[in-house]
Order: structure tokens, then C-alpha cells, then sequence
């Protein structure tokens, strides 16, 4: 009997799933702390907390397209992009999460540093529960290849992006004129396959960040639908 060998990229790619789940079993047990800028976050049990990944999509997203604007937070985690947000001059940020724990964690640190009118926060499944559009919708995505979406923190589905896709097949329908979606991802998952995506969605594209972590790049790509 003959055995199938991983590839390097699987195996990478397994290993990486194998230490951040290790991360999440032992940050599990307790509360955590996290910082952004000089502000502290509070981080929930079994809420995924900032990380290399959170703070370069922060760091990508343009004072100017904020200030004064309606944003959404999908995935919002423990709230550091709705934070992000409403820092930046953000009119109102609603932030969404299927994990509702991670709804609780968010409002919780938005109380904490002063932008409980700013900031509101409720469960979803991406879109699911979301009414009306914004200016600016934000997205940190689970990107880890999986077979299943167990581990709704990190598995990103069939070749890491099956979350991603779904995603960026919403997003436009709640993007105003003029408005722009900034989301991250791990150049493992098919940076090619998300700029034709775009492209056959209608949304014009430009990727405005890079970083490399270990064996992959992420990148932060900002999109808007193309002018008629």
C-alpha cells in the first residue's frame, strides 16, 4: 500500500493550524490582555484576540475613508478593528460576529475606552443579521485550510478561503456608492483567485499592505465598485 506524502504547502499550512489552536486551548482557561496603540484590550475566553494579522489590517485602513463615515467590523473578535474604527473618527461602527461571545468581548472593550455610543455589536454570521449598507466594511478572515469550519476562528474551509469567498460575495450588497471593503489575507489561499473574484463581482481593487510572518505573506486588499 502507497502512501500520499503532504506537499510543503500542507504541511506548513497544517502546522500553523496545529500552534494556533494550541494557542487558543491554553489562552482558553483565563481572561488576557492585548494592546493597540496605548489603549488595552480586554480578551475573552475562547475570543480571538489581536494578533501580526489584526494589527497590519488596522494599520491599512485610511484615516481620511473613515472620518465621519458608517462602518461595519465583520469578525469583530475582541473589537480591535471596530476600536480601530471609531480611533479613527468612525460615525457610528456596527461590529458583528458569529461567535457571541466575541459580541459581548467587543462591547465590553468599546465601554471600556469611551466608545459605547459609537460602537454596537451583534451576533452574525457575516451578513446573516445585518440590515442596511456603510461606507466602509472591514474583515479579518479565517484563512487556515480545513476540512470543516470547527474552529470558527481559524478555519477558513476548502483551501482557506471558503469563508473569504463567501464574504466578498456579500460584501457589495451592503457597500454604499463610493464606499470601500478593506480585508486581509494569507497569500497561502489564492491571491490570484481573490483579484479575479473581484474583478467578476465589480469591485475595483489595489492590495495596500504587505507583511511577511514565517512561510507566508498577508496582504490587505481595499476594494470599491467601479464607477458608472
Amino acid at each position: 500500500m502507497q502512501f500520499a506524502m503532504p506537499t510543503a504547502a500542507s504541511a506548513k499550512t497544517l502546522a500553523k493550524r496545529n500552534i494556533f489552536i494550541l494557542f487558543l486551548i491554553c489562552q482558553s482557561f483565563t481572561d488576557r490582555k492585548s494592546y493597540f496603540l496605548e489603549y488595552e484590550l480586554d480578551v475573552f475566553p475562547t475570543v480571538y484576540g489581536p494578533r501580526e494579522d489584526s494589527l497590519l489590517l488596522a494599520e491599512s485602513i485610511d484615516d481620511a475613508t473613515v472620518k465621519g463615515r458608517s462602518c461595519l467590523d465583520v469578525g469583530c473578535g475582541s473589537g480591535i478593528q471596530a476600536v480601530n474604527l471609531a480611533l479613527k473618527g468612525a460615525a457610528k461602527v456596527v461590529a458583528v460576529d458569529v461567535n457571541e461571545r466575541a459580541v459581548e468581548n467587543t462591547l465590553h472593550n468599546a465601554k471600556k475606552l469611551g466608545f459605547g455610543e459609537t460602537i454596537t455589536a451583534l451576533q452574525s454570521d457575516l451578513f446573516g443579521n445585518v440590515d442596511g449598507n456603510f461606507d466602509v466594511i472591514v474583515f479579518n478572515p479565517p484563512y487556515l485550510e480545513s476540512e470543516s469550519l470547527g474552529e470558527r476562528e481559524l478555519d477558513g474551509g476548502r483551501k482557506g478561503r471558503e469563508v473569504l469567498d463567501r464574504f466578498l460575495e456579500g460584501a457589495g450588497k451592503h457597500l454604499n456608492s463610493k464606499g470601500r471593503i478593506y480585508f486581509l489575507q494569507s497569500s497561502l489561499n489564492g491571491i490570484g483567485e481573490t483579484e479575479q473574484m473581484l474583478g467578476r463581482l465589480g469591485l475595483r481593487h489595489m492590495i495596500v499592505s504587505r507583511k511577511r510572518i514565517f512561510f507566508e505573506e498577508l496582504v490587505v486588499f481595499e476594494a470599491e465598485k467601479y464607477s458608472k
